[in-house]
């Protein structure tokens, strides 16, 4: 089992310690609901030390990126962060992840935890023809989000980097608490806030000097209770939920991430094959109507036929009602159409509603 380097933190400050993908990580402090509440009305600190790092650069290394996933990483600039995917030949998931630019021959790849060692073997697997060289950083990186609207007050104080000039999917290197980081204005839970990184040995100085400097704003350490609640509602995938090898990236709902007049890459044959021809299903959020929480592998029905198990579903703290996701026949898809959610014993009236399920105010 492996422990982040603030596990000392999380256990002082009497988390609830779980087993998740091989990591001993904090799964709540106070309680999910309280966490959540938190993050959506003020601000949470999270411990994603567990999230993996790839590095790639050489001569090929944009090449390279184009090759492995279906958004146009030639858009960004140095500075720019990329929400895209790694796809296979058959426009499926190897993963989700996030592209940081740091250079015309340097890019930063931040994939899932339960994924890391999978796709990094991947990537090394595809670079035949490559002029680019690979590292796996993951074990070097500790990685922290702050997140919530008194984000941006509690950290400005800590840096000499200008957040509020920061963009949403921007990055910069600086300082926080005099440790050298990479901070980025990106997340995972819809609510504006910053990522950081850092190689530094002691990443608790900069989860101390958050908490101390939050304290006013009654900012809140947050467990992955309220990680995944608050990323449900804000219909951000989890893979092995809700995208995996089995579902393809327009399936998934994520078409505006496949840029396919950049010209060539994994999955791109299928996944025009599969916009020519139309969809047989999609994925679709709902809403129950009937009481009961709809849990992931609860099974779905429409019209009385069982058509697929619910990938996420929650009781939704903000939005205080039963949410999930499923993949839906996509003459079920459509605003308003009724399915049904097995409970235990019983089937539950759910509907299909938009999403994201919750969108947060922007100033």
């Amino acid at each position: 089992m492996k422990r982040t380097r603030l596990y000392e933190f999380h256990k002082n400050s009497g988390a609830k310690i779980i087993e998740f993908f091989g990591w001993e990580m904090p799964v709540e402090y106070k309680g999910v609901i309280d966490e959540h509440i938190a993050v959506r009305t003020r601000a949470g600190l999270f411990d994603v030390s567990h999230m993996g790092e790839i590095m790639i650069q050489g001569q090929d290394a944009l090449a390279f990126v184009q090759h492995l996933t279906p958004n146009d990483a030639a858009r960004l600039a140095p500075g720019q962060v990329q929400y895209t995917a790694l796809t296979t030949p058959e426009g499926t998931f190897v993963d989700d992840m996030l592209v940081y630019c740091m250079g015309p021959e340097k890019y930063f790849l931040v994939v899932n935890a339960s994924n890391v060692d999978k796709d990094y073997a991947w990537i090394v697997d595809h670079k035949k023809g490559f002029a680019v060289e690979t590292e796996n950083q993951s074990d070097a990186y500790s990685q922290l989000a702050l997140q919530g609207p008194q984000a941006l007050a509690v950290l400005q104080p800590l840096t000499e980097l200008d957040l509020a000039g920061m963009k949403s999917f921007h990055f910069a290197f600086g300082k926080v608490a005099g440790i050298d980081t990479l901070v980025s204005r990106t997340g995972y839970t819809g609510e504006d806030g910053f990522e950081i990184y850092t190689l530094a040995p002691n990443p608790g100085v900069i989860w101390e000097a958050i908490l101390e400097a939050g304290s006013p704003h009654d900012v809140l350490p947050i467990g992955l209770g309220a990680r995944d609640t608050l990323r449900l509602e804000s219909k951000l995938m989890l893979y092995g939920n809700d995208i995996s090898d089995k579902t393809t990236v327009l399936e998934a709902d994520l078409k505006w991430i496949c840029k396919f007049q950049k010209g060539g890459f994994l999955g791109k044959t299928v996944l025009e094959r599969q916009l020519a021809e139309g969809l047989t299903r999609k994925i679709a959020g709902f809403e129950l109507m009937d009481k009961g929480i709809p849990r992931p592998h609860y099974p779905v029905f429409v019209e009385g036929r069982k058509v697929s198990d619910v990938c996420s579903g929650t009781f939704a703290p903000f939005l205080k009602k039963s949410i999930g996701l499923a993949y839906l026949p996509i003459g079920a898809t459509a605003l308003g159409t009724e399915i049904e959610i097995g409970i235990r014993d019983k089937k539950a009236r759910a509907k299909v509603i938009p999403t994201p399920f919750y969108k947060r105010e922007k100033n």
